[in-house]
């Protein structure tokens, strides 16, 4: 499922960061989170990467 999901922000592949459970935007230097198993892709509930 993971090849289905791209960024909201810029449409960029994301990678999943296991140890935090997040999925990565490189692109948009952002994390989005996932909860009970269930990515959320909403930009207001990403946190910005460093």
């Amino acid at each position: 499922m993971l090849e289905s999901l791209v960024c909201p922000q810029t449409q960029a592949v994301l990678s999943y960061d296991a140890t935090h459970q997040e999925l990565i935007s490189r692109a948009a230097h952002l994390a989005f989170p996932i909860r009970d198993g269930i990515p959320v892709m909403l930009i207001d509930e990403a946190r910005p990467l460093e």
